[in-house]
């Protein structure tokens, strides 16, 4: 997207519901994220694929779809798959956007409900 057609963006969101600079900045940065992963994971179901058909063309047979060598690549690059997931997408699927909040209120509840 470009620089002025964000400024467009920004400026109309502003008008609507009062968005600030910092806060577009924030959603506009996981939008990239978000875009920036699911390219990746595109690209590597295009590879992947793209690689065991091939090992399957060379020797004119379907033999190397119940080898495990055929895929090493799709495991090893899936292991970065899933971090670069978990990077996007982790911190929202273990601790959620209030986690923190919730953790404390419920440890001052348990100090509170102690007694000496």
């Amino acid at each position: 997207m470009k620089r002025i057609e964000r400024q467009r963006m920004f400026e109309k969101l502003h008008q609507e519901s009062g968005v600030s600079n910092e806060e577009y900045f924030i959603a506009y940065k996981r939008v990239k994220r978000i875009k920036a992963f699911y390219t990746h994971f595109i690209i590597y179901l295009m590879v992947n694929v793209g690689l065991v058909l091939n090992a399957c063309f060379d020797q004119n047979s379907w033999g190397p779809l119940v080898e495990l060598k055929s895929y090493a690549t799709a495991f090893f690059w899936g292991i970065g798959i899933v971090a670069h997931g978990m990077s996007v997408f982790g911190r929202e699927l273990f601790f959620g956007s209030n986690w923190e909040e919730r953790k404390i209120k419920e440890f001052m509840n348990k100090d509170k409900n102690r007694t000496f």
